[in-house]
């Protein structure tokens, strides 16, 4: 049985989550058959869809919390945190 498993993290880039990272971070996490999603505020996002991540603004300093569940879960989890931990370094 899986659970969902979640982090939160703050997004430290200073343009925030932007179209060229948020595309990335859609590539990272559909390397995953687990569901993943990011929570802003009080919007949800798909991380697997890029759509779903330009929706809602992702701004420099906001708390997002990561959700994952799946098979593959706790990967997903720990790649997709530390991706948004090194955003500024992706620039």
């Amino acid at each position: 049985m899986n659970f969902v498993v979640r982090e939160s993290v703050t997004i430290e880039n200073e343009k925030g989550l932007h179209l060229r990272p948020a595309g990335r971070l859609v590539t990272e996490a559909n390397r995953y058959s687990s569901h993943v999603m990011m929570t802003c505020k009080e919007h949800t996002m798909n991380c697997k869809s890029l759509m779903s991540l330009l929706a809602f603004p992702v701004c420099p300093g906001d708390e997002v919390t990561v959700e994952c569940y799946g098979e593959d879960e706790e990967e997903a989890l720990g790649r997709i945190v530390l991706f948004l931990r090194n955003l500024n370094s992706q620039e």
